[in-house]
C-alpha cells in the first residue's frame, strides 16, 4: 500500500511540471509514440520537428531522458494507479492535470489505467491529447464512454488538417494563420485559459511554431 509521496514517486516515476502548463503533468518519451514516431519524419505533419525531441528536452537530455524512460517502464507497475492517485491528489491543488506533455497512449490497457486514476480523483479535471485514434475507438467499444472528468482530445496529424470524428470527442488542430489558443500571445503559457480541459470546447487550434 502506498502512503507517502516517496513511495508514489518510486511506483510511477513521479510527475512532470511543464513551464507552459498551469498544473502538473505526466510525461513519457516521445520516441515511444506509436503514431507520432512515424509522423516525426513526415513533412507537414504536426509531429515533424517534435518539441519533445528538441528544445529543453534535448538541451537537458541527460537528466530529462532517464526520467521519461523511468516513467515509461513503470506504466504497468501494479502500484502505478495507486501511486498516481496519491500524487495527483497531493499535487493538483488547482484541480487540473495534463497527461502526456510528451508521449502518448500505448495501449487499451494503458488508457484503462489512466481512466482508473481519473475515477479515483473526481475533484480533478484531466486532459489527454492523443493521436492514437484506433486505441481510443477500441477502448470505447470495450469499456464505453470516458468519465466526466477526463477530456480525451483527438489531435490532428497534419498542419491545417482535421482530426477524425469519434464519438463526438473534442479535437485539436494546428494552423499557421487561424487559431484560438491564446498561448502564442502569453509567452507560450496557458495562464488562466482552461479550454483544452473543457469538453464543451469542441476544437482548439494551436498556432504553428
Amino acid at each position: 500500500m502506498i502512503n507517502t509521496i516517496k513511495q508514489a514517486n518510486e511506483a510511477t516515476g513521479g510527475l512532470s511540471r511543464p513551464s507552459k502548463m498551469p498544473c502538473p503533468a505526466y510525461s513519457i518519451p516521445a520516441e515511444t509514440c506509436k503514431t507520432g514516431a512515424k509522423l516525426v519524419d513526415v513533412k507537414g505533419s504536426v509531429c515533424n520537428g517534435c518539441y519533445a525531441m528538441n528544445g529543453n528536452y534535448r538541451r537537458f537530455a541527460k537528466t530529462i531522458k532517464p526520467k521519461l524512460f523511468e516513467r515509461y517502464q513503470k506504466l504497468f507497475n501494479e502500484q502505478w494507479v495507486e501511486g498516481m492517485v496519491l500524487l495527483i491528489n497531493k499535487r493538483c491543488s488547482n484541480g487540473f492535470f495534463r497527461w502526456h506533455d510528451s508521449g502518448d497512449i500505448q495501449s487499451i490497457e494503458h488508457i484503462r489505467r489512466i481512466v482508473m486514476v481519473c475515477k479515483e480523483t473526481p475533484e480533478v479535471m484531466h486532459w489527454i491529447p492523443t493521436r492514437e485514434f484506433k486505441i481510443v475507438k477500441q477502448y470505447i467499444k470495450k469499456y464505453g464512454a470516458f468519465p466526466d472528468n477526463l477530456t480525451v482530445r483527438l489531435s490532428a496529424h497534419m498542419v491545417e488538417g482535421k482530426a477524425p470524428e469519434i464519438e463526438n470527442l473534442p479535437t485539436s488542430t494546428v494552423s499557421a494563420s487561424n487559431y484560438n489558443c491564446p498561448a502564442y500571445k502569453q509567452e507560450n503559457k496557458c495562464n488562466d485559459c482552461r479550454k483544452c480541459w473543457s469538453k464543451s470546447v469542441k476544437n482548439i487550434t494551436y498556432k504553428l511554431h
